[in-house]
Order: structure tokens, then sequence, then C-alpha cells
């Protein structure tokens, strides 16, 4: 997915709205018998600011499927998650956890896999609780 800023600004567009899906990439995931069971949904507002920098942010949900890391019986977690990111024109000063683009087209395919990794659980659960026993070390 692409926001074509020349574009925008010839047509005086300087925010707008993005809704799409895409498929999760099942190599960030590292739970084991653990992928995701839906596409990938994006809801994201941009804007383009007077120094040709765009703000993009919105929110990512997807559901994950697989045995619960603590009863391994089958389940399924949806996650929803908040982002935000700057994507500054190429050969202007970024900050450390900015995006550049170049050519007047933003691509937000590194922002979006950046977010599902960030989105994703250390373990995933069973969401009523599981009946696995509770080991405690003393």
């Amino acid at each position: 997915m692409v926001i074509d800023v020349r574009k925008c600004n010839a047509e005086r567009k300087y925010t707008g709205e993005l809704h799409f899906e895409f498929a999760g990439d099942e190599n960030l995931i590292d739970i084991p018998f653990v992928s995701f069971s839906s596409p990938v949904h994006a809801d994201l507002r941009f804007d383009i600011l007077e120094d040709d920098s765009v703000s993009v942010a919105g929110e990512l949900s997807f559901s994950l499927k697989g045995a619960c890391s603590r009863c391994l019986k089958e389940t399924e977690n949806s996650i929803s998650y908040e982002a935000e990111a700057l994507f500054v024109p190429q050969g202007k000063k970024a900050g450390d956890e900015d995006y550049t683009y170049r050519n007047g087209i933003v691509d937000l395919d590194e922002f979006l896999r950046d977010t599902v990794l960030f989105a994703l659980p250390s373990a995933l659960h069973c969401p009523e609780g599981c009946s696995a026993p509770e080991y405690n070390e003393e």
C-alpha cells in the first residue's frame, strides 16, 4: 500500500483515510503451533504536513489461532494495535524512529510489518483462562 504525496498535493488533498486488508507474514510469529487466522485489517489516516512529511496513524487488527501456550488446547485470539509513524522525504533530517520515502511515494510495507511484529503477543492463551496447572518455583 502506498500514498502518492505528489498526487495528493496536486489535488490539494492533505488528509485521507486508508482501509484495506493484507496477509500477515507467518515468519513474524515466534509462538509454536500458531498462525494468522484472518487477514490483517488496517484502518489508517494520514496527514501531509507543510514540510511534506507524512503522519500516519490508526489501528491494525487480526486474529491468531493455534495451540494455547499453557494447556495446548486449540484457541483463537483477536488482536488490535494502535500505531503511528512519521514518514520524512529522503534527504531531510529524520528521527531515529521515523521512516523515509522518496520520489513522492510513501510505501507503507515496512511500517505495516513492524506494527504487526510489535502487536504480536509472546504467547497465545485461551481467552477464558485455561485449566493448566500452575507451578510455583520455590
